[in-house]
């Protein structure tokens, strides 16, 4: 592994990770990319690109604010317009920009990843979007994402997350990490219903 683009990968989402809580995100989910594939034969530098540069377009400052144009704001589209110069700038071997760009493209729940990089980067996001840290980066947005001006906003947003994304995962080693962030995601919920009742706002 050549740790000098690793590096700089890094150094750049340090510097563009906006608010500064956004930036957990990347290495949690390259750690989980290293925990799903630990047994499969797969590139992990491909893997590392894509986990630290997929969300470039999530970052305040590169992304619209105002809720219309936020709703219709492409982040995928825009973190693989700007990935290959990153890439290039940071000295990662460029015949595999490609491979990299198509993790990329295909890391959200609904996509469709045709390569083992690419589904394994699907599966740890997933994951990323259930438990405990699923909760928390939801309920961070209240009030600072102009899509989510009540807790009421996030609760639909884990519902939908609970009830649809455990199927969506590929990988078996997926699964088995997911059972124990489900269960805890279920539990937040029905406890949250059980305390605020109608009243959550």
């Amino acid at each position: 592994m050549s740790q000098d683009f690793r590096s700089a990968i890094v150094r750049i989402i340090e510097e563009e990770a906006r608010p500064v809580d956004k930036f957990g995100h990347q290495p949690r989910l390259y750690a989980l990319t290293r925990q799903i594939g630990e047994d499969m034969a797969y590139d992990d530098d491909v893997v590392f690109a894509a986990a630290w540069l997929h969300d470039l377009g999530v970052f305040v400052g590169n992304r619209p604010e105002e809720i219309e144009a936020l709703q219709r704001w492409d982040h995928v589209h825009y973190a693989c317009s700007r990935t290959p110069d990153l890439l290039m700038q940071s000295g990662f071997p460029s015949e595999k920009i490609p491979a990299v760009l198509d993790a990329i493209r295909t890391h959200q729940p609904h996509d469709d990843p045709q390569t083992l990089e690419a589904t394994i980067l699907r599966d740890a996001d997933i994951l990323e979007q259930l438990g405990a840290i699923g909760i928390l980066r939801n309920v961070s947005k209240v009030g600072r994402d102009t899509r989510y001006p009540r807790f009421s906003d996030i609760v639909t947003v884990l519902r939908k997350s609970l009830a649809q994304l455990p199927s969506q995962i590929r990988l078996e080693p997926t699964r088995r990490l997911a059972q124990p962030r489900i269960a805890l995601l279920a539990s937040f919920l029905e406890s949250v219903a059980g305390e605020a009742g109608d009243a959550l706002y």
